[in-house]
């Protein structure tokens, strides 16, 4: 018998102790993104939005939420200016799906996007219910090319993460593992950021993916010149130990 082997036979909760998550230790996958299933996603309204949507000026935001699949279904999120100010954006929620999914304390989300260009985009990956339960996965805005805001708003936790490799139209990874003590940000498989607050044993949300417009209060506003912005996002995973 080998020193390991004679461990184990003393200590049998080792066998089945799940390893820590990160990069190069992948857990089972228990929800991989289909955005053009109706199973998995609704297309258009949120809870996260005053009554459901469409707008939502209160967060400075030029949003005017709307159910066409092309805006969303093809994982290609789109915003497209009105006549009057207000833009068309696509957004999606597994809020009121068939499914139903929430990510819950110790799930990993894998994913992984191409940051808009143009002025005013304002991709996100994130969670909500019940008023709250929000982690932001990331968010972005080309005006600061090269930086990710990661942020969770269950533990008041923030951090604006900056790198060259970010800029718009480079392709970029987010891992984040949703700890009960903390929550962990990798960024191309580098680990930028673990808030000691975590989102507590309980918790469970739904997964929104959107992308919305600034108004110009924190960020500036789309270039009159330009009508239309989008962002894609190739890979959303969710590993569970």
């Amino acid at each position: 018998m080998s020193v390991k082997q004679w461990f184990v036979s003393l200590f049998p909760s080792q066998r089945s102790r799940p390893r820590p998550p990160g990069p190069g230790r992948p857990l089972p996958v228990c929800f991989e993104a289909d955005f053009a299933s109706a199973k998995q996603w609704v297309e258009g309204r949120s809870w996260a939005y005053p009554d459901g949507g469409p707008v939502n000026p209160g967060d400075n935001k030029l949003d005017h939420l709307v159910t066409d699949p092309a805006f969303c279904r093809e994982g290609v999120f789109r915003a497209e200016r009105r006549p009057h100010g207000l833009w068309n954006t696509g957004l999606l929620t597994t809020e009121g799906s068939e499914e139903g999914f929430q990510v819950r304390t110790g799930d990993v989300l894998d994913v992984r996007v191409r940051l808009p260009e143009g002025t005013g985009a304002w991709p996100s990956v994130w969670t909500w219910r019940d008023g709250g339960n929000e982690v932001d996965v990331f968010e972005y805005h080309p005006d600061n090319p090269d930086l990710l805001e990661l942020s969770n708003h269950v533990g008041g936790a923030s951090h604006d993460y900056r790198d060259a490799s970010l800029h718009p139209g480079a392709w970029v990874s987010v891992r984040t593992e949703f700890g009960a003590r903390s929550v962990v940000w990798w960024v191309n498989d580098r680990r930028v950021f673990a808030d000691g607050r975590g989102v507590g044993r309980g918790w469970e949300a739904y997964l929104i993916v959107n992308l919305s417009v600034s108004a110009g209060r924190y960020h500036p506003a789309p270039d009159r010149s330009r009508s239309a912005l989008s962002f894609d996002v190739g890979r959303l995973r969710v590993h569970r130990p």
